[in-house]
Order: C-alpha cells, then sequence, then structure tokens
C-alpha cells in the first residue's frame, strides 16, 4: 500500500486489485444500502414499478382489463412497512396487499384527491420492483 502512497506503483497486480474491489464492496455496500433505505423510510420515500393486470368491476366500463406497469413513487410511511417485511423475510407475495394500498394512494387516487373509494388487489402480478 506504501507504494501505491508512494508513487512508486499506479495500478496494483490483478490479484491485489480483485482482493481490495472485495474488500472494499463488503464494508462499503451493506453501509450504502442501510443509509438509502434509512432515508427512504423516514424522509423521501422510494418508487414503485408493478407489472400486473389492471381491469375494472364496474358494469358498462369501457376500459377492459389488461397488463399494465405502473411507476410511481410511494409515501416513506409505506416504504417503511415494506422494507420491514423484507427484512423479516417476507416473500413477495406478501409484499402484494401493502404495495396494492401505496399504489391505490399514490397513483389512483393521488394521495386521496381523487377516486375516493377505488381500491387496487394485486392478484396478477407479474414482478414489483422497488427503486431507492
Amino acid at each position: 500500500m506504501e507504494r501505491y502512497r508512494a508513487g512508486k506503483l499506479t495500478t496494483p497486480q490483478k490479484h491485489l486489485q480483485a482482493a481490495l474491489v472485495e474488500e472494499i464492496e463488503s464494508e462499503w455496500q451493506p453501509q450504502v444500502r442501510a443509509q438509502a433505505r434509512e432515508q427512504a423510510s423516514t424522509s423521501s420515500g422510494m418508487t414503485v414499478e408493478v407489472t400486473t393486470y389492471f381491469g375494472f368491476t364496474a358494469s358498462g366500463s369501457s376500459d377492459d382489463g389488461r397488463i399494465r406497469t405502473i411507476t410511481t413513487p410511494i409515501s416513506p410511511t409505506y416504504t417503511r412497512q415494506i422494507l420491514d417485511l423484507q427484512e423479516a423475510g417476507a416473500t413477495e407475495e406478501n409484499l402484494h396487499p401493502i404495495v396494492a394500498e401505496a399504489v391505490t394512494e399514490s397513483y389512483f387516487t393521488e394521495w386521496s384527491t381523487r377516486a375516493d373509494g377505488l381500491r387496487a388487489d394485486f392478484t396478477h402480478v407479474q414482478a414489483i420492483d422497488f427503486l431507492f
């Protein structure tokens, strides 16, 4: 390490470089992830992308159900619940109800400013991605 600091060597040997990268990632990545999760659950929330079947059950609806992908930010309250469930070992299926509530609040009802009483039910989910 002293040779690199003194400028005698500028590029580490391949095996040393691999060991340095591995050590840095093992120490650094968990801390960065923890900080991102903490910030998301307390102040910024996170973005969720859901690919699922959306349809309407009201009679006379002109909009037939189909597979749709929705990307929307969710509040820190829902983010905290999702992250806590993930840490407790919840499966993706266990997350469907809370994600459905979060998407309903943020995307469909726009935080209770429209479509009062609308409810989403994620029974045919293809994928859920969480983006920080």
